[in-house]
């Protein structure tokens, strides 16, 4: 870097798997990276000898950052996860840097709110209700309408997502729930669920960029597999969409009509949505960030430029040029199958084997412990396929996904007398 190059404060979790990829693009731009985090004992460098600032404080981590920038300033912020979008963007508007609204990001992260927001907005949103559980959660899930499906406030991944088809049934899942947010240390956010009306049909995920307002739309991807509950653990992404293109620009204008609900103005945007029989879109989630993992690679191949790059691009008001994807690829983020401890994954090389897979990745070691949904939040691994079209690419990852075998052990806990 040189004394020139455009400084950027990178906020996020210590833990983050997205910070890899922004340093990444910070040395293909030629921008100065100051990572923000709780990492001050961390093993990685650029985290340890940054900034360390306390996420659960978030006045006293703004204070913190506005101070380090008076010595020496940024000229961009971003926030990776949800987790770290409200500090960034408080942070760049008190800098006058370029930022989303404090309160559209707040929408963006609390389901609960978006809910509120989207319906007065007239946005199609599933009827909702909040369960308070410091009160009376019986007499509250007896207003209920089944199928629903509970939820935390502010959790991604699908984490704690359940679908109960009876009173009997929630009451278990507000159990699960609650053992979930034990660890959760917002009030507003742990003292509360999410109930909402279970809305039947496809699942897409839609990926783009907002500039001023306007939305660019990277990628949309199908999701072939039925999400139909208990849990809602993602697997397939395949893109480019096979949906017809008047239910594909249904699907991005319902983004832009949350987005301006939300007041979002800048930056990645990511959203899950449902497409019932008649093909009405409703929005399950519009977050003010980038999808994560190997389905970040997809839309690297829409658009002919990592979107780590494309963000921060944004951000610097620099133009990337892209181009046009002509074939198919997809993801399959390998879903755990059951609880217990990994002993060994068994065909990988038969599955790399197969036509059209680019990549296998299996990201959890031997010994270590696995946990599904709904109270686990990561996966076994990804598989990454390239083919001639969409159909071809879904078909690669199911070949893959068949030949692997997952070996695992039971898992003995041991408990206080």
């Amino acid at each position: 870097m040189t004394a020139s190059s455009p400084r950027l404060l990178l906020i996020a979790p210590h833990n983050s798997y997205r910070i890899a990829p922004y340093i990444e693009a910070a040395g293909r731009l030629g921008v100065e990276v100051t990572i923000a985090s709780a990492g001050e004992h961390s093993l990685i460098d650029v985290i340890s000898k940054g900034l360390h600032i306390d996420f659960s404080k978030p006045a006293e981590a703004i204070a913190r950052l506005l101070e380090a920038a008076s010595e020496k300033p940024f000229n961009a912020v971003l926030g990776t996860d949800d987790a770290s979008i409200g500090i960034a963007s408080e942070l760049a508007c008190e800098l006058g840097l370029s930022h989303n609204p404090p309160v559209a990001t707040l929408y963006a992260r609390r389901k609960d709110l978006a809910r509120e927001c989207l319906q007065a907005t007239g946005v199609a949103v599933p009827a909702y209700l909040r369960i308070e559980l410091n009160d009376s959660v019986s007499s509250q899930l007896e207003q209920l309408a089944y199928p629903c499906v509970l939820k935390p406030l502010a959790m991604s991944a699908s984490r704690g997502v359940i679908r109960v088809n009876t009173l009997e049934e929630a009451h278990s899942a507000v159990t699960r729930i609650m053992t979930i947010l034990r660890d959760i240390q917002n009030k507003d956010e742990s003292d509360a669920i999410l109930a909402e009306a279970f809305i039947a049909g496809r699942e897409v995920a839609y990926e783009g960029m907002l500039d001023k307002g306007d939305l660019q739309t990277l990628a949309l991807f199908d999701k072939p597999d039925p999400l139909e509950g208990p849990f809602f653990e993602e697997t397939y992404y395949i893109t480019p969409s096979r949906l017809p293109v008047s239910l594909q620009e249904s699907v991005r204008d319902t983004v832009a009509d949350a987005c301006r609900a939300y007041g979002l103005q800048q930056g990645p945007v990511h959203a899950e949505l449902r497409i019932d029989a008649i093909g009405k879109v409703w929005v399950m989630e519009v977050a003010a960030r980038t999808i994560g993992g190997e389905c970040a690679r997809l839309v690297e191949l829409a658009t002919g430029q990592p979107l780590e790059d494309l963000v921060m691009a944004q951000l610097l008001d620099r133009q990337l040029p892209t181009i046009e994807f002509t074939g198919g690829a997809g993801v399959l983020m390998i879903p755990i199958p059951r609880a217990g401890i990994l002993r060994r994954v068994e065909g990988v090389s038969d599955a790399r084997a197969v036509p059209g897979i680019e990549e296998l990745v299996i990201s959890v070691r031997d010994g270590h412990e696995l946990v599904p949904l709904p109270e686990g939040s990561s996966y076994l691994g990804f598989i990454y396929a390239v083919a001639e079209d969409a159909t071809g690419a879904e078909a690669a990852l199911r070949e893959a996904h068949a030949r692997l075998k997952i070996v695992t052990a039971p898992l003995f806990k041991l408990q206080a007398v």
